[in-house]
């Protein structure tokens, strides 16, 4: 009956428009013109939004990188530890909905790093680069099936708009010590060609304050002696990254593409430190005091070369062929002196070079079926090849001299060879995708002696299946319900298989395992979704060979090894609850819960069972103040958590703001933000080891307060067309960032 008081089609239209916009449960600001009930036509709509922060997917989380204001003159490894259901642990480790083994991306292909290495690549690149990250924790076959918990795709920008665009981005930051956070995107597209070239710049002073206190005990669990350990860490970080590549339409089905890359990172540190052995009471009995210096050069090139094909209207193909290079460069220098009557110094350095090579391709090929069915099919190969030296000597009668027992030249080489097919069919109300991924993986490693250790290699070779799969019923236009289930793989990354020493301080040293099997996994899920505003999932996942860290305690030399093993089964069952509201026209909030069950069980020399209740939540609220300003009020909090069998993590959570508004005619942006506002994001835990506990303390420079300038430049945007505000204009011109 309402439909008819309306004489005008376009009146119509508009109204039905207007009715969706309204019922639309998003973080959407909406801005409509009035619509009258007259006889007049409605000449214009104007639908005014601003991209949700986060949006889900079938299988998927997408974050709008741009949409939150204290992202900017971020890196991308800050952006993840603010990130809905992410984790990163004191070692770098990335957790995903509180289960560790993350496979991360960027631009749908591996980094093929991990640990330290891959910590120290997010850390060099700006948030700016980045327009989307993907947290997909339920990956098709057409994905590698590495990571356990899901993968991260980090997709950098890459506009689509014609003619000459770009912007950058200057952010100038301080917290204990200043930074400094710089971007420059530039995109020309013109007739069958498409240039692109994203740069970065990053200079960081940094902090880590670590505190440990260890205590040994007896065979009557009585305290026998104690570590006092406190350590400050104080550096400097310098990067350069650079991203470009050409588009080329040979043909209306047919593109092809290049696409070089670099990155250049320079970390100079400096630490000093105190052991103090005491006794039960708390008495010292002495104390060995260390300065060490280090420095780090990480150096990485690529090459991706790649094609598209329409064959006809129903089938695609594409093939892409990668090359990675790294080269990475680490010297350490230790002083330790140890006071009192049995006094002494002592000297080592190491040096410890690493290259990597990488050759991978791909191919895939898509067939779309009548009736509202495709199916996929493709291939994979890579080849990874390392080579890690390091070199230790100690300063002995005036002369340095070799000590062939912690050096080490390690040569490392792994092949993966895939096949994959799956097929999506939607029928009525109901959809779902099937695929089977084929992987088969070889690998050998070779420690080189010297005049102190022999020779030894290792080798394996092994096969895997891995099925994945999902059916989606929509029950009415409102709910939803999908049950995933996938089996998935984590292999020992090379450098834990490597059985060299790092030596982390006198008392700690770090080392691989050559005997590291792969561990394998198998996720379900069932979930519920009410309109884009509410999704309910519980998830059972099951590990068999979980990797954990382990520490072995050498009490009569006093020393504390960490390494890796398989330590038998890990299960978790877990729900999530996560809400994308409007609540407001001029609040929209981005929620999450994330509560886990955890149960570990493994042998270090002892039989450990470890269980945990654990629980994460994160909430993004932000605000629309005068039409002109936009602010952000963000936090996160996560309970005691577990990741290894021995090692139990204590509460720690952030809380952080920004405002941002436009200026010079909405061409740039100004944003004024403060990360880390209570200093709270602290990690602390307690490590158990045989006859021995490590509590431990670590703080880094995490309050920041962040001044930064953002300017688009090139094809002037339209006003009548569906805009997204300030932060959507960013995102439509440089690709969603």
């Amino acid at each position: 009956m309402l439909i008819r008081s309306f004489k005008c089609p376009v009146a119509v239209i508009g109204f039905l428009l207007l009715r969706m916009a309204a019922y639309a449960q998003s973080a959407d600001t909406l801005k409509t013109d009035t619509v009258k009930t007259h006889n007049k036509t409605l000449q214009e709509v104007n639908i005014i939004a601003k991209p949700p922060l986060v949006r889900m997917e079938q299988g998927k989380m997408i974050v709008d990188v741009a949409a939150s204001a204290t992202n900017v003159g971020a890196t991308v490894l800050e952006v993840l530890e603010k990130s809905p259901g992410v984790t990163v642990d004191r070692n770098g480790g990335i957790a995903l909905q509180g289960k560790t083994g993350v496979l991360v991306l960027i631009d749908n292909k591996p980094t093929y790093l991990s640990g330290s290495e891959l910590n120290n690549l997010l850390s060099s690149m700006n948030s700016a680069q980045v327009a989307q990250i993907e947290l997909i924790t339920s990956p098709t076959a057409r994905y590698d099936a590495s990571g356990n918990a899901g993968i991260i795709n980090i997709k950098t920008k890459k506009t689509k708009e014609k003619g000459f665009n770009g912007n950058f981005t200057v952010a100038g930051g301080h917290g204990v010590y200043p930074k400094n956070n710089n971007s420059l995107v530039l995109n020309y597209r013109t007739g069958k060609v498409n240039l692109f070239l994203n740069y970065s710049m990053n200079y960081t002073e940094y902090l880590t304050d670590l505190y440990a206190l260890r205590k040994y005990f007896d065979a009557q669990n009585k305290v026998v002696s104690q570590l006092d350990q406190p350590g400050y860490f104080s550096g400097t970080f310098l990067n350069n990254t650079v991203k470009a590549g050409l588009d080329y339409n040979l043909s209306s089905k047919t593109t092809i593409g290049v696409v070089l890359g670099g990155t250049k990172v320079k970390r100079q540190g400096f630490n000093r430190s105190v052991a103090t052995w005491l006794s039960p009471a708390g008495v010292t009995d002495s104390a060995i005091y260390t300065d060490n210096s280090s420095g780090s050069r990480f150096k990485n090139g690529s090459l991706n070369l790649n094609l598209r094909h329409t064959i006809s209207d129903r089938q695609d193909v594409s093939a892409d062929f990668d090359w990675l290079g790294y080269d990475i460069q680490s010297d350490q220098a230790f002083d330790n002196r140890r006071s009192g009557a049995q006094g002494y110094s002592q000297q080592s350095r190491g040096n410890i070079p690493s290259t990597i090579k990488i050759l991978s391709g791909k191919a895939d090929y898509t067939y779309r079926l009548p009736k509202d069915a495709t199916l996929q099919a493709g291939w994979k190969s890579s080849s990874t090849h390392t080579d890690n030296l390091a070199l230790y000597q100690n300063f002995k009668n005036g002369n340095w001299v070799a000590d062939n027992i912690k050096s080490n030249h390690f040569l490392y080489n792994e092949s993966i060879h895939a096949l994959y097919a799956s097929i999506e069919k939607k029928y009525k109300k109901i959809s779902f995708q099937a695929g089977l991924r084929y992987e088969n993986t070889g690998y050998s490693g070779h420690q080189l002696g010297n005049a102190v250790q022999k020779d030894s290699s290792f080798s394996r070779n092994y096969n895997g299946l891995f099925p994945s799969g999902c059916i989606t019923y929509a029950a009415d236009s409102l709910n939803s319900f999908t049950i995933n289930v996938g089996r998935r793989i984590d292999r020992p990354n090379f450098q834990n298989l490597n059985p060299f020493y790092f030596i982390i301080n006198k008392y700690t040293y770090q080392t691989g395992n050559p005997f590291l099997l792969p561990q394998y996994t198998w996720n379900f899920e069932l979930s519920h979704q009410y309109k884009s505003l509410l999704t309910t999932t519980v998830s059972y996942s099951s590990i068999d060979n979980y990797f954990s860290q382990l520490f072995l305690a050498d009490k009569e030399k006093g020393i504390l090894l960490y390494t890796q093993g398989n330590v038998g089964h890990t299960y978790t069952i877990g729900v999530t609850e996560t809400v994308v509201a409007s609540p407001f026209k001029w609040w929209s909030v981005t929620a999450q819960a994330v509560y886990n069950y955890k149960q570990l069980r493994g042998f270090n020399g002892n039989t450990y069972t470890s269980d945990i209740n654990q629980l994460s939540i994160s909430a993004n609220n932000q605000f629309t103040i005068a039409k002109i300003y936009t602010a952000e009020l963000s936090g996160a909090y996560t309970t005691r958590a577990r990741n290894d069998v021995q090692e139990l993590l204590y509460p720690t959570g952030q809380l952080s703001a920004g405002i941002a508004r436009p200026v010079l005619k909405k061409r740039a942006t100004l944003r004024f933000t403060a990360r880390d506002v209570l200093y709270s994001n602290i990690m602390h835990g307690l490590t158990q080891f045989p006859n021995a506990e490590e509590y431990f303390k670590m703080k880094r420079d995490t309050r920041v307060v962040t001044l930064s300038f953002t300017y688009r430049f090139g094809k002037a945007y339209k006003t009548n067309r569906r805009s997204e505000g300030s932060a959507g204009d960013e995102a439509q011109r440089v690709g969603n960032g």
